[in-house]
């Protein structure tokens, strides 16, 4: 699993993103838990994550409605499979509105460009 940790800072709330191989629910939720045995990750606000295992489309919002989404979008796009992200947001006491959005999307960008996974246009 590789971990890019302080990656985003606004208004309070600041952005984790990771991610390793996972071909099934089980391999995912095996990365999750294996990423929350940090205590640090485990009182994270949200462990938003989404993957394409097998050919299936799976992610958890994790309570921050519609970031699965956008990131299972970003995943498809980049064509990456078998292959789980995850992005943690530590909630700073403000909300963001769209902006948290713009920071999943930053945090995935910078996931695949750092990996050198999926399409770099995504």
């Amino acid at each position: 699993m590789q971990v890019f940790d302080k990656i985003i800072s606004d208004r309070g709330s600041r952005y984790a993103v990771s991610g390793g191989k996972a071909a099934s629910r089980e391999e995912a939720a095996a990365l999750l838990a294996q990423l929350k045995r940090n205590k640090r990750f485990a009182k994270a606000t949200h462990n938003t994550w989404a993957a394409i295992l097998s050919g299936e489309p799976v992610k958890d919002d994790d309570g921050e409605a519609g970031a699965g989404a956008l990131m299972l979008q970003m995943l498809e796009r980049a064509a990456l499979v078998d292959h789980v992200v995850i992005v943690t947001r530590w909630y700073g006491g403000k909300h963001l509105g769209g902006d948290r959005f713009r920071h999943v999307a930053d945090a995935v960008r910078l996931y695949l460009r750092e990996t050198g996974l999926g399409d770099q246009g995504a």
